[in-house]
């Protein structure tokens, strides 16, 4: 559900980023007396607040996950060990 919640303000962020740069004008009372360079830069700051939403929903989108920790399994001791294999503890 965050991961909508960010792609959602990442695409209002292009629409205000858009508006910045007069590729198309709405006519917004409150918006007329700012300039446009702050319009387009808070539209980039929506953008990257959007992106930001998005990659820390947490969930990746494989359902696979290690139910247990992989362990190395080293030769050697000191400086001269190698790791050799792995064990699932």
């Amino acid at each position: 559900m965050k991961r909508l919640i960010g792609y959602a303000v990442a695409i209002a962020g292009i629409v205000v980023m858009a508006m910045g740069f007069n590729v198309f004008s709405l006519k917004i009372a409150f918006l007329e007396g700012v300039a446009s360079n702050y319009i387009a830069g808070a539209g980039i700051v929506l953008i990257i607040a959007g992106v930001a939403i998005a990659l820390m929903s947490g969930g990746s989108s494989s359902s696979v996950s290690q139910s247990k920790e992989e362990v190395p399994i080293y030769e050697g001791t000191g400086k001269h060990r190698k790791i050799v294999g792995y064990r699932k503890d």
